[in-house]
């Protein structure tokens, strides 16, 4: 693994490499309040399938070691400008693309913007509005919480944001798996990760960012090849929903991950990679 800094818009983006240093990129963007941790897992067995692929795991904006960019809002026109300039600076001569959950958002932007990967990977796609989901009421209570926290100084902000109860909640309703050993790792892991944001103001901007979008809004802006990754007991990103995004990518493949949720990234991380090597597999083999 080695760490990259990347100039862009004003600041420097942090970013992590696995596999040949001089491979074929594929950048993948993490979720909403992760950073590049949550989808180390997968880079590393990505880059392990295919030995030609340099697997780059930047953190976003705000989270993790990469800063907020200087005097700019948050949203999701944002965050898909900050994709395109990173992917300049990283891979000007072509790349595949990742996201997950909210880096799906960010991916689907950055395309609509005028990014043009080789291929494009959506791993538990944001594919509906977050009100509409099987998780509705929880939704209503997270943005309340959000609410709250905007109201408070930021010391009393970040108290509530990060509380270990609320975090530990969170981890719980969305971890599927009943391997109490995957379990208490995944709860480390946002114990751990969950809550290195910059400040709240950022953090409160892409939450709003993160609620206020989905991916099918740009689904006509995937010209190429693309691959939907999906949970079977998804509720954040619903099955169905999912599916609908699906056909609503011509020519795009979808697989789902049964017994799953939310976090294919941390449950499935073997399957999830066997499935993106072999797509990204047959785009070497076509070239």
């Amino acid at each position: 693994m080695d760490e990259l800094q990347v100039e862009t818009l004003g600041m420097r983006t942090r970013a992590w490499q696995f596999g040949d240093a001089d491979g074929a990129p594929l950048v993948l963007v993490h979720g909403f309040r992760g950073d590049h941790h949550g989808l180390e897992g997968v880079a590393r067995a990505v880059a392990e399938r295919l030995p030609g692929v340099r697997a780059i795991v930047p953190d976003l904006p705000g989270f993790g070691a990469t800063p907020p960019v200087p005097g700019r809002e948050h949203d999701l026109d944002l965050y898909g400008e900050w994709l395109r300039a990173l992917v300049a600076g990283l891979a000007p001569g072509g790349h595949a693309i990742l996201g997950h959950s909210f880096g799906s958002l960010v991916v689907a932007n950055a395309i609509a913007g005028g990014l043009a990967p080789g291929r494009a990977i959506l791993v538990n796609p944001i594919s509906s509005p977050a009100l509409e989901g099987p998780q509705g009421a929880l939704t209503k209570l997270a943005i309340g919480y959000y609410r709250a926290a905007d109201l408070l100084p930021e010391r009393p902000a970040r108290a509530l944001l990060g509380h270990p109860a609320i975090v530990r909640t969170m981890s719980e309703v969305m971890a599927k798996t009943s391997d109490r050993e995957l379990r208490r790792w995944i709860h480390g892991q946002h114990r751990d990760y969950f809550s290195e944001f910059s400040d709240t103001a950022t953090l409160l901007q892409a939450f709003r960012a993160s609620v206020s979008h989905t991916v099918t809004e740009y689904a006509a802006a995937f010209d190429m090849p693309a691959l939907i990754v999906a949970g079977e007991r998804d509720d954040i990103a619903p099955l169905p929903a999912q599916l609908a995004l699906h056909r609503r990518i011509p020519g795009s493949r979808f697989r789902v991950l049964p017994g799953v949720g939310h976090l294919v990234h941390y449950e499935t991380v073997e399957d999830a990679a066997e499935e993106i090597a072999g797509f990204l597999r047959e785009a070497a083999g076509a070239r």
